[in-house]
This record gives C-alpha cells, sequence and structure tokens, in this order.
C-alpha cells in the first residue's frame, strides 16, 4: 500500500501545480489587460490638458459660405462640387 499513497500523493500534487499554473495564468492575462486599458486613459488625460486651437474664420470664407448658401437655395439638387465651383467663382466676383 505505501507504494499506492507514494503515486497518489504524486497525482495529487501534479494535479495542484497543474491547477495553480491555469489560475496564475489566467491572473497574467487580466492583468495585463488592466494594464493595457490604464496606458490609453493616460493618453487621453494629456491630449485633454492641451487646449484646442479654435482659427478665426477668414473674410473669404465667410463669403464663400454665403454664396454657397444662396446656391444651394437655388439649386438644391446640383451636386456639391458643381456649387463648389460656382460658390468659388461668386466668392471672388463679390470679393473684387
Amino acid at each position: 500500500m505505501p507504494a499506492f499513497a507514494e503515486e497518489l500523493a504524486s497525482l495529487v500534487a501534479a494535479a495542484f501545480l497543474l491547477g495553480v499554473k491555469q489560475e496564475a495564468t489566467k491572473q497574467a492575462k487580466k492583468a495585463g489587460k488592466e494594464i493595457v486599458k490604464e496606458v490609453p486613459k493616460q493618453f487621453k488625460k494629456q491630449r485633454e490638458a492641451e487646449k484646442k486651437v479654435v482659427r478665426k474664420a477668414s473674410a473669404y470664407n465667410k463669403e464663400y459660405a454665403r454664396q454657397y448658401k444662396k446656391l444651394k437655395k437655388a439649386h438644391p439638387r446640383t451636386g456639391f462640387p458643381a456649387l463648389a465651383k460656382k460658390a468659388h467663382a461668386a466668392t471672388k466676383r463679390a470679393m473684387k
């Protein structure tokens, strides 16, 4: 019987070590995922700290917007490229 007891003890020890290894792997993966989630938060906080510079619209841009809106109202089914070209031409004329 002592040989059987030793064999049983070695099987129990092997099963225990296997369980420990599996649990350690799970914990390592979980810890790794938490670390990866923390890194973007730091960058996000850093980005929020930087103030975004809002640029002032130029006189040309304001006039172009007015001309484009007029053309869009007059020709609602015309596509953007054609209207943009006409609006730029009208802006050029209006600003002379």
